[in-house]
């Protein structure tokens, strides 16, 4: 399977290592290589396999209206499969060109703050 370009393996590392910089954050591959990073036993951010060409993409719960609107004007963005679509659900390609690595990691503590526990999103307001 060939790999993804440089650029888009590095904002999917970059949002990863964000990810994982979130109070009681952690990384699971709950269907073999497809890495997710979850909260609470709860995905907030779906990674896909490295290298996935198939379905590059990042997955995120946006709740906000206004974020859900913006992130699926991004070219190739689309809610996500599985009905999880309807519940806020949309998958980004981490091309670069059309969103910024800040904006990918607004948008997962977006899906952190909605799915975390209140006692892990107030530590994250302390921090």
């Amino acid at each position: 399977m060939p790999a993804l370009p440089m650029p888009a393996l590095e904002i999917r590392d970059s949002v990863r290592a964000f990810a994982l910089s979130l109070p009681g954050a952690f990384e699971d591959f709950p269907w073999d290589e497809s890495a997710v990073v979850k909260v609470n036993k709860k995905i907030f951010v779906f990674l896909g396999a490295e290298g996935d060409t198939a379905s590059p993409g990042i997955g995120l719960k946006l709740m906000d209206e206004a974020s859900h609107g913006h992130a699926l004007t991004v070219p190739g963005a689309a809610p996500m499969r599985y009905g999880l679509g309807r519940s806020g659900w949309v998958t980004i390609p981490p091309t670069g060109t059309d969103v910024t690595v800040e904006l990918l990691c607004d948008w997962v503590e977006e899906s952190y703050r909605t799915i975390a526990p209140k006692r892990l999103v107030a530590r994250l307001d302390a921090d």
